[in-house]
């Protein structure tokens, strides 16, 4: 990649961004972490891949104390060192049963400490367990009070959960909600994406590339998607995130673990779909007409 790919690349991802409900601007291309940090012979590639996601203009960066038993937190933490703190957006996610008053503010110590970080610009419940919402809030809030966070949310929270959430004292501060989403399961589009529009809240979209396996496989050889990228010789990761990228309230975090698939991820900022692409896309895989059970990996 040369001098001016590279600075193409950039601007196009530092123009993709969206507010969160208190106001603060946040990037919409960003690096996920997941099964990073698991295998110190992977270390290296895994720690450049992400500072060349940096340089590229991928500055939110997202993990949480269960990757790799804090271990890709640790990473994050090598890979930014020396990178000033402003330039940066940092997410991370705390157990549910580390969710309390107990825990929650070691938990938080914790990922703090392992990337280095001073703080967090959003720390989310990763997902819901035995502890009440209203104990989970007011920590959160207290958090925030001290410094330790800039804000907080949720992930894979349905719309009911949602509804509960608003609910108990402080719940409205809420800023985000990650969910799984991408060509092959969008259930959030039907009520919980609407929902969150109503509040002004963005979401996260993990796994925008649909993971590993075979329905990765059977999303990027469907004939749509091949079509979509014949038409702007693309490869298919990029018409997905393209995909998820559309809506103007999505923060999308692919995670790359090789310096190629990181370029590739950043690149899709410059992909457009247009009405046709997007038309072609519905045919094949639609958008559901009824409420289903959300998605979850």
């Amino acid at each position: 990649m040369d001098y001016a790919d590279e600075k193409r690349i950039q601007d196009a991802v530092r123009g993709l961004y969206t507010l969160l409900p208190d106001g603060r601007t946040v990037p919409r291309l960003g690096q996920g972490t997941w099964r990073m940090g698991e295998d110190a012979s992977r270390a290296d590639g895994e720690i450049e891949s992400i500072q060349m996601g940096i340089r590229l203009g991928m500055t939110l960066i997202d993990t949480a104390e269960m990757y790799g038993s804090g271990g890709a937190e640790e990473l994050v933490g090598e890979a930014i060192a020396g990178i000033p703190r402003e330039e940066l957006f940092l997410v991370s996610k705390v157990y549910p049963h580390n969710a309390g008053r107990r825990n929650i503010f070691k938990s938080c110590e914790d990922s703090i400490r392992r990337m280095g970080a001073g703080s967090l610009d959003l720390y989310l419940l990763h997902w819901r367990g035995s502890i009440p919402l209203r104990e989970t809030v007011a920590c959160m809030e207290e958090m925030k009070r001290d410094g330790l966070i800039g804000g907080w949310g949720v992930s894979n929270f349905d719309a009911g959960d949602m509804e509960e959430l608003f609910n108990v004292p402080g719940g409205e501060n809420c800023q985000t909600n990650q969910v799984l989403y991408h060509l092959g399961s969008r259930g959030i589009e039907y009520e919980l994406l609407p929902w969150m529009e109503a509040k002004g809240m963005p979401f996260m979209a993990y796994s925008p590339l649909a993971q590993a396996g075979r329905l990765k496989s059977g999303i990027l050889k469907s004939g749509a998607v091949r079509e979509v990228c014949r038409r702007h010789g693309v490869q298919g990761g990029q018409v997905l995130l393209a995909f998820a990228l559309r809506l103007s309230n999505a923060i999308v975090i692919p995670k790359a673990g090789t310096l190629e698939h990181v370029a590739e991820n950043a690149a899709s900022a410059l992909l457009t779909l247009f009405e046709d692409d997007l038309r072609l896309l519905e045919e094949e895989h639609p958008s559901p007409r009824r409420k289903v059970s959300l998605d979850m990996s």
